[in-house]
């Protein structure tokens, strides 16, 4: 049995990830956007978000994003596959969307371009 460190796991993903910073809330969450929770990065095949709630693997979490484009907020739903504690308050947190829905996504990156803080 070797006790050397594992060798590093070849990247699944097959969607690229992409840098998507906008107000999101829990939906129907009484909160305002980017209060409780924070969009960080997305992909076709899900989103990394920053909590100050704590999930576990499996929960399911829908989440509207606020964009800039005039239209009604954007709806992201999916499970939670990872999450990793970074201090006191905050959870980094991997979320699966069920399907790939590029519609959504296209006009998610559309907007990154652009108006991504």
């Amino acid at each position: 049995m070797s006790t050397s460190a594992p060798e590093k796991t070849e990247e699944r993903r097959v969607f690229e990830r992409f840098s998507a910073r906008f107000p999101v809330k829990f939906k129907d969450a009484r909160e305002d956007y980017g209060t409780e929770v924070f969009l960080r990065d997305a992909s076709a095949e899900g989103v990394r978000i920053l909590s100050k709630e704590r999930f576990f693997l499996d929960d399911q979490i829908a989440l509207e994003v606020e964009l800039p484009d005039g239209g009604e907020p954007m709806v992201l739903s999916g499970r939670v596959r990872w999450t990793k504690f970074l201090n006191l308050s905050l959870w980094d947190i991997g979320v699966q969307f069920p399907e790939v829905n590029f519609i959504k996504m296209q006009r998610l990156f559309k907007l990154t371009e652009n108006f991504s803080v």
